[in-house]
């Protein structure tokens, strides 16, 4: 599984941090959202999903990868 995310769509809302913490912040300067990590473990891919969802802007794409979920 992979993460985009597309700060030009950002608005700051937060409900990713909210929600995945460990993954997801907010630049200082600006309160767009920033990774924090780019490599995830199978127990966090439900929360990502969530965020993605949540997110009012549609910054945060979850990029599916069968082949890695296969291994």
């Amino acid at each position: 599984m992979r993460v985009s995310i597309d700060r030009d769509r950002c608005c700051s809302s937060g409900m990713c941090v909210t929600n995945v913490p460990e993954v997801f912040d907010q630049d200082d300067h600006d309160s767009l959202v920033t990774l924090r990590q780019t490599t995830f473990r199978p127990d966090q891919f439900d929360d990502l999903r969530l965020a993605a969802k949540l997110c009012p802007s549609g910054a945060i794409t979850v990029i599916e990868d069968e082949s890695a979920e296969r291994d």
